[in-house]
């Protein structure tokens, strides 16, 4: 059986968000699965001494245009946050504690945490927002706060975006199919043509 697709990603990344509406239909098109997993850009930013997009020199106008652009072109409800960017520790611990139990679950969270800040405009770095999204989803919001706190969940955060580095990453959407790298939302029409003929 094939390797699943992995969809590395930061909560604060609106071309993440874009991925994230399309990614998993698209593999299920190609009988294939995907393993969803947040990373932190700002530390993978910080450790190649670089900076967002919106904070690259000349480039702020652009990137606001584009995201808004990007979204229009795929259909996808999106609205520039007030606060941007953002840090995304706290729902990307609440993913990864969400997964260890429920992949599905953990899924619709994260699909719920990027319209939140995306669509609805709130500050998902705000535990208190993430509690909400999450009690809306069924979960207890005790058990949450409490594993957002928990070493374990945190080393695992860590881990994952230092393997993250460690292949390259730079910039979010980062997409593995096969051992090939997709940096962008926009790559999604190449990563379909990598799963239609196993490569190219």
């Amino acid at each position: 059986m094939a390797e699943p697709i992995a969809f590395r990603f930061d909560f604060a990344s609106p071309y993440s968000y874009f991925a994230a509406e399309q990614i998993d239909a698209l593999a299920d098109r190609h009988d294939r699965q995907v393993v969803w997993k947040p990373v932190l850009l700002g530390a993978i930013f910080k450790h190649l001494g670089t900076v967002p997009l919106t904070r690259q020199p000349g480039m702020h106008d652009y990137s606001v245009h584009d995201f808004a652009r990007s979204a229009r072109f795929g259909g996808i409800p999106f609205h520039m946050p007030m606060r941007f960017p953002i840090a995304t520790q706290v729902p990307a611990r609440a993913y990864y504690w969400l997964h260890g139990q429920d992949c599905a679950l953990a899924r619709r969270f994260a699909r719920a945490v990027f319209r939140t800040y995306f669509v609805d405009g709130r500050d998902v770095s705000e535990p208190a927002t993430v509690l909400n999204i999450a009690a809306h989803l069924d979960v207890d919001p005790t058990a949450l706060s409490t594993a957002i706190e928990n070493q374990a969940v945190k080393d695992k955060l860590r881990e994952e975006t230092d393997a993250a580095i460690a292949l390259g990453m730079f910039g979010a959407p980062w997409i593995t199919v096969d051992g090939e790298h997709f940096w962008g939302a926009d790559r999604l029409p190449q990563v379909e043509r990598w799963l239609a003929g196993g490569g190219f």
